[in-house]
């Protein structure tokens, strides 16, 4: 969850050139096509540029970003909320200390589905703050003509709906209705500085103060309460934040499931089962089918059984997001303590096709696999889990052969955009040549990391690992891109997979031991 809070820096006005450069390639589309985006096309606003360097705004770059996003979102825009482009820098392992490119900024939009990207910066001048937007379009690349809006510090708030109604002419909202939905200026000032706070005592007092000066239509501060809360392991303070959140509300639907996570976490399972339950009946979501699963698996075994088996919940998630490797393990490691071990181990290959770092799956893998009388994969697979993480070097499980207790997953995010969750790389089931496709993929990864086009070469590369887990260049290929990148804790992962499948591949051991402590 930590990665929901940090806060990111927009590309420097230094990067313009790489902006144009970026977008000349990709302005062949028609004439025709070089216009702002329609009102239904998904926007993606980045955190603005605080050119004047005013320490008093700091907090006003990621509040722009917040700000014109929801002006977009009244005006009609699907545009992309903070959490889920949030989630699209922590899938990307954007590293929040170092200004993005603008090749970077388009890589986002691509990866959260936006038709356009909305960079931006403000100053103040004296008294007047002075806003400046420049929209890309990213079917055609086009870096749109700058719009600029000023007025009064103390009219934030109606600065940031001018610049909205600018890039979305078209709109039939009008501003004035826009407006109503704003929450008091010093509320939101309070809740973006308590979402960028470090600190969970400040963050606490921050999004507690917004809380006080906020208008009821306002109710972010309560769900970001409820993170800092959760994170702290608080979970009656963290079922309370969310518990006020009007019925009528747009966000009452995730207070409510977040509820539901917190009495998960106080093993309170039948409220926990009834409100996921009507959640699921009134708009199905894997997320939903997933932490019913939990709630089976954790409660009583009289509970469990009225409620239905954890496997039933956990396999129909399967089928909804068949991408999500968390899924498939929880399907897995249920099925494990179900006493299904057919299911277990096809389970569990399905989310180590799909992560193959994942030290837990490979332990529980071995752990079925040992117990279907396949000692020798089952050694491979605890060995594997052990070359990932030093907890099973140290774990010693009574009997000798077991998975223990308390591994299963949560979800904490619903009504996620198919774009926002885990890449699909499935190949259909009829591919008679899987080990050519293995090669074609492996082929590109090489071509793509010699020319040093690592954002397309990770691509084929995951493809190839996800049809042969175990494929040792394809790993040591994406150690590489990731040293490259200065991704040096999956370089070391895929380097460490690279050397368990093939000892031989000295290269990669080269490399891990540059990397790791001896």
């Amino acid at each position: 969850m930590k990665a929901h809070r940090e806060s990111w820096r927009p590309a420097s006005a230094g990067r313009l050139a790489t902006a144009l450069a970026v977008a000349a390639l990709w302005m062949t589309a028609p004439a025709a096509a070089q216009s702002l985006v329609p009102v239904s096309a998904r926007q993606l606003v980045m955190p603005f540029e605080n050119v004047t360097r005013q320490p008093r705004l700091y907090w006003l770059s990621e509040g722009s970003a917040v700000l014109l996003t929801g002006d977009l979102i009244g005006l009609g825009a699907p545009a992309i909320t903070r959490d889920d482009r949030l989630r699209a820098f922590e899938r990307l392992r954007v590293p929040p200390v170092a200004s993005l490119s603008h090749a970077t900024v388009i890589r986002l939009g691509q990866v959260v589905g936006a038709a356009q990207v909305v960079l931006g910066s403000f100053e103040l001048q004296g008294d007047e703050l002075i806003v400046r937007v420049r929209p890309i379009r990213l079917d055609t690349g086009r870096l749109f003509p700058e719009i600029v809006e000023r007025g009064p510090l103390t009219d934030i708030l109606a600065a940031y709906v001018r610049v909205a109604r600018r890039l979305l002419p078209d709109s039939r909202v009008t501003a004035a209705e826009v407006e109503q939905g704003h929450p008091p200026l010093a509320a939101f000032e309070l809740y973006i500085k308590g979402v960028l706070a470090e600190s969970p005592l400040t963050r606490i007092g921050f999004l507690t103060q917004a809380l006080k000066l906020a208008s009821p239509n306002f109710q972010r501060p309560r769900l970001a309460l409820w993170e800092v809360h959760t994170d702290q392991g608080e979970h009656r303070l963290a079922l309370d934040a969310v518990r006020d959140v009007p019925a009528g509300h747009p966000l009452a639907r995730q207070a409510r499931f977040l509820g539901a996570v917190s009495s998960i976490n106080l093993a309170q399972y039948p409220q926990a089962f009834e409100a996921l339950t009507e959640l699921q009946r009134v708009g199905p979501d894997p997320a939903l089918l997933n932490d019913l699963g939990v709630t089976q698996l954790r409660r009583p075994a009289a509970g469990a059984v009225a409620g239905g088996k954890a496997t039933t919940y956990f396999r129909e998630a399967t089928q909804a997001d068949p991408g999500d490797a968390d899924l498939f393990f929880n399907l897995g490691y249920a099925a494990w303590f179900e006493r299904d071990t057919a299911t277990a181990i096809a389970a569990l290959r399905e989310a180590v096709r799909r992560n193959p770092a994942d030290d837990e799956a490979h332990y529980v893998l071995g752990v079925a696999l040992q117990a279907a009388g396949g000692a020798a994969e089952a050694a491979r697979e605890k060995d594997l889990a052990r070359q990932l993480s030093s907890t099973w070097r140290e774990t010693t499980v009574p009997g000798g052969n077991a998975a223990p207790r308390g591994l299963e997953r949560l979800k904490l995010a619903i009504d996620l955009a198919e774009t926002l969750r885990v890449d699909s790389v499935i190949v259909a089931a009829g591919q008679r040549d899987q080990r050519a496709l293995v090669l074609s993929y492996l082929d590109a990864g090489r071509r793509l990391v010699l020319a040093e086009r690592d954002a397309e070469a990770i691509a084929e590369l995951r493809r190839a690992v996800y049809l042969a887990p175990y494929e040792s260049e394809a790993h040591l290929l994406l150690g590489r891109v990731y040293l490259r990148g200065g991704r040096t804790e999956e370089a070391i992962t895929a380097l460490r997979i690279a050397t368990w499948a093939e000892p031989s591949n000295t290269e990669a051991r080269r490399l891990l031991d540059s990397l790791t402590p001896p």
